[in-house]
């Protein structure tokens, strides 16, 4: 299986280049940030439960999740089509021309931006949707009135683990590029944290950002902390992406296209990405493109089930799907699902700082994503297309196998840093 794994990987690594521009339509091997004005459901505890019940327990709570989220925030956050949470009245569009501009302001669909995403070479637009028009109506609208570009709304992405607000104070001072790091998050802000001590810095892509939260100090720790909270890459530089501040609207798809673009920019080789939401036309494509400039990103598989639907940027070809296992190293019967899983990593009890001052035992896929992305980042600490094959081999060649022998389903290659999380 390891080798079959290898010879596949040398293959895309030595394809020509216009076979490398579409590395990311290629498997490789194979969001909730509560905070001061986000109140969700706590996760059930899972284990007490029978597995019969974990399905539908789980379903529920992702239920109430989003109907609490846009009852809260209805004026800032409605549901699309398939009644998944979105930035009221906004439609994001790629691919798009002045003529096509034209046409849809014509219709009633006001300009309100035209940004291009530095890092990524991605142009964007959005529209606001007419008065009185629903989200779901006006995408069909517009998508029928340009066929030929790509619409859709600005999904909301929630964190895939425990969070919650932290004090101003608390927080790693913004800047726009502190010179390259292997190791990107996007997540929510960092706090400072002794463990991180003058390796963090970070750059806010919401109103109030950077603002410090638990759950992104939590994944910064534990990719790059040293002493008492170590990560599986101690010492190592980590560029931090906030896309959630304090916007009730923050963890939308386009605050992540953004965050992507500039990690791109700052040579960033491995991004954690601990963030589930669905499939969304614009975080795909920049996912391809930061892919296509040979970044490697890792992605949590979520706490919704596996009965939830896949999750995103998990179910991206390309992506590294990780998910969380406890002390006896069983998949965790919250751990949600993806198109793939390629990796499995400590979820339960993980050891983590959780504020400047501050430590916890945390549970939830999103503290295993960050051990993954770590160790993966030794063996690829600059992006580079020619390296991606070996680097993964390498990561494939430490995972102990668990579940079924070879690649299987639930743990993907198997258990990487086994020994991380304080165990």
């Amino acid at each position: 299986m390891r080798k079959w794994t290898a010879l596949i990987l040398i293959f895309i690594v030595l394809m020509p280049g216009p076979a490398q521009r579409g590395l990311a339509q290629i498997a490789l091997p194979p969001v909730q940030l509560p905070d001061a004005t986000r109140t969700l459901p706590p996760l059930p505890n899972v284990g007490a439960e029978p597995l019969s019940r974990v399905g539908d327990t789980l379903a529920e709570v992702r239920a109430d999740r989003i109907l609490n989220l846009l009852r809260t925030h209805r004026h800032q956050i409605e549901p699309d089509r398939n009644g998944e949470p979105a930035v009221r009245g906004i439609l994001i569009a790629t691919g798009i021309d002045n003529a096509m501009i034209a046409r849809a302001t014509g219709k009633g669909f006001r300009l309100l931006e035209r940004d291009r995403i530095e890092g990524l070479g991605l142009d964007v637009v959005r529209f606001a949707v007419p008065d009185g028009r629903s989200l779901a109506r006006a995408q069909k609208q517009l998508a029928t009135l340009l066929p030929d570009a790509e619409i859709d709304v600005d999904h909301i992405f929630f964190t895939s683990g425990p969070g919650g607000g932290l004090l101003p104070a608390a927080t790693f001072a913004a800047t726009g590029s502190s010179g390259k790091a292997s190791l990107g998050v996007i997540d929510g802000g960092v706090a400072a944290h002794p463990s991180l001590a003058g390796r963090v810095a970070q750059r806010g892509f919401a109103a109030g950002a950077p603002a410090a939260s638990r759950h992104g100090t939590a994944v910064a720790s534990l990719l790059v902390g040293s002493g008492p909270v170590r990560g599986s890459a101690p010492g190592q530089r980590l560029l931090a992406a906030d896309v959630y501040g304090t916007d009730p609207a923050g963890g939308s798809a386009s605050a992540i296209a953004r965050a992507l673009g500039w990690l791109a920019q700052n040579g960033v080789a491995v991004t954690t990405i601990s963030l589930v939401g669905p499939d969304n036309k614009l975080l795909a494509l920049a996912v391809s493109r930061a892919q296509q400039r040979g970044m490697l990103i890792v992605a949590a598989v979520g706490n919704d089930g596996p009965a939830a639907p896949p999750a995103y940027p998990a179910s991206y070809r390309g992506v590294f799907a990780v998910t969380g296992v406890d002390a006896r190293n069983r998949a965790l019967p919250e751990a949600g699902r993806a198109r793939h899983v390629d990796f499995a990593a400590p979820g339960d009890a993980v050891l983590a700082a959780t504020g400047p001052d501050s430590i916890g035992r945390l549970r939830g896929t999103s503290f295993a994503a960050p051990l993954v992305a770590g160790r993966l980042a030794l063996h690829y600490p600059t992006p580079a297309i020619d390296r991606i094959g070996p680097a993964v081999s390498a990561l494939v060649m430490e995972a102990r196998d668990l579940g079924q022998r070879g690649r299987d389903k639930i743990y993907g290659h198997g258990l990487i840093c086994g020994d991380c999380g304080g165990r």
